[in-house]
């Protein structure tokens, strides 16, 4: 074959280290935004990038040559220094160690999006520790319970 198709969705999931409230809704917009810049630099498409105070949801579009943890590196490792270089308050800001990283169909990338935007209004009535555990279930994910969250 002459040439590479894909269409790579992945839905990328992490927390704040110990899922602390560590992301203000007065600079949710800019981390959110900054993180989509870093997907850019990449030739990664941030599709959607969204969350609350202790987590973030990004819905990327990659090419094949890309390894999924190179791209959540990229995303958590430029992310957490720009964060401490831009809100010097927060120079102790962490990022949890793991991710959760999950593929996503063409079809349910619209579904994905509005998931990700509603995420202030889901997390109404479900925590995150409650959500990421559905969404290691729904998708089929061994897990052992003692190790999930730091």
């Amino acid at each position: 074959m002459a040439n590479t198709y894909s269409n790579l969705f992945y839905h990328i999931v992490f927390s704040t280290k110990g899922r602390k409230d560590l992301i203000s809704p007065e600079i949710e917009e800019r981390v959110w935004a900054y993180i989509g810049g870093i997907a850019r630099k990449h030739d990664i498409i941030a599709v959607q990038v969204g969350g609350i105070e202790n987590h973030i949801h990004i819905l990327i579009l990659a090419k094949p040559k890309f390894a999924p943890s190179q791209i959540v590196q990229w995303l958590k490792g430029e992310s957490s220094r720009w964060i401490h270089e831009t809100f010097t308050e927060m120079r102790l800001f962490e990022w949890q160690d793991g991710y959760g990283i999950f593929s996503v169909s063409k079809q349910n990338v619209e579904r994905v999006v509005e998931y990700i935007k509603n995420q202030r209004e889901h997390h109404a009535t479900q925590t995150f520790e409650d959500e990421y555990i559905s969404m290691l279930k729904l998708s089929g994910i061994d897990y052992d319970e003692r190790y999930v969250f730091d």
